[in-house]
């Protein structure tokens, strides 16, 4: 998988389209990204105990790596991510602005 953990992305696809933010958590058997503040759904928790209260929390859901662009921090633009050899390392690099991430 070409994002990382903190990699800026852009929702190209779905309810929250449009919206940006920063990669969370990556799950690579499912192919999916948790975003930060993106595709979050209410649901009604139940009292366990008698001293807990019943309440409404906010979940964040992953979403499929299909429907995230990356975003370069160079030239601000949703870009692809290539690779590019230098010397003995690997480095990660902007296809739209050709520069190294």
């Amino acid at each position: 998988m070409k994002y990382k953990k903190g990699d800026q992305v852009k929702v190209v696809a779905g309810k929250d389209k449009g919206k940006t933010g920063k990669i969370l958590k990556i799950l690579t058997g499912e192919d999916k990204v948790l975003v930060e503040g993106v595709n979050q759904y209410k649901r009604h928790v139940k009292a366990r105990t008698q001293n807990q209260k019943s309440e409404i929390i906010t979940i964040t859901k992953p979403l499929p790596v299909a429907n995230v662009a990356f975003v370069c921090p160079k030239c601000k633009k949703t870009a692809r991510v290539g690779y590019a050899i230098q010397g003995k390392e690997k480095m990660r690099m902007c296809k739209q602005c050709g520069k190294t991430i």
